[in-house]
């Protein structure tokens, strides 16, 4: 399975991420923003978290306009894999790949922590490997979190079941408690919780480890 990791001028979790699919088998590519293609064969699209171009105007509007976004953007509307992960997920609503947008911190506040999440489906290659319901506990790293869209979104997100994962403790104001979501066919996830940072024992827990593991197994047998 290949694998290419988006980077950015910002970007700070491209090696984390890089790493924990390294480690679930993949082979991993470090793709710049400004390249106008995606590397041949390329199963999955990461967008890492950090703070692309400073996160300037928007979180993510700058970097979704950057050369490669095209490239991200036809990967996903080909029936691709994408995952996008705290700033990824910004970009991700950004290019509309994925509906809403990501607001300040109801808090206004930078959180760095720990937090609960809630597994509210196991209905798609991201989730598979947890049963739905299952509570974890995935880092979190952002100021701008708060997860919003208006109620026919979040209606609709809720009915089609792809809202992938809740905060059992919600730490920013997201609408719905929404941590991640899933696109239409289920092939794009973006989520402000950082899986990669939950991968092995010296993070603390291993959490985040079943997500590349169900991934992987799902582009095997595809």
């Amino acid at each position: 399975m290949k694998a290419a990791v988006i980077q950015f001028p910002g970007s700070n979790c491209d090696r984390d991420m890089a790493v924990a699919l390294e480690k679930s088998g993949a082979d991993v590519s470090i793709v710049w923003h400004k390249d106008a293609a995606l590397p041949k064969g390329v199963d999955l699209v990461a967008i890492p978290g950090g703070f692309s171009f400073g996160d300037y105007l928007r979180c993510g509007a700058i970097a979704a306009n950057s050369p490669i976004c095209n490239a991200v953007v036809d990967h996903a509307n080909a029936g691709g894999y994408v995952l996008g992960v705290c700033n990824g997920f910004q970009i991700l609503t950004e290019t509309g790949l994925l509906p809403g947008a990501l607001l300040r911190n109801a808090g206004l506040k930078y959180i760095c922590r720990t937090v609960g999440l809630k597994v509210e489906t196991s209905n798609s290659a991201y989730t598979e490997g947890y049963n739905a319901g299952a509570e974890i506990g995935v880092p979190i790293a952002h100021h701008d979190g708060n997860y919003f869209a208006d109620d026919a979104t979040i209606a609709q997100l809720k009915g089609e079941d792809r809202v992938a994962f809740t905060y059992t403790d919600n730490p920013n104001g997201s609408r719905g408690d929404i941590a991640g979501i899933l696109s239409e066919n289920r092939r794009v996830l973006g989520m402000m919780p950082h899986p990669e940072r939950a991968y092995e024992d010296a993070h603390g827990n291993t959490d985040g480890q079943r997500l590349f593991a169900g991934l992987m197994a799902q582009l095997a047998n595809a």
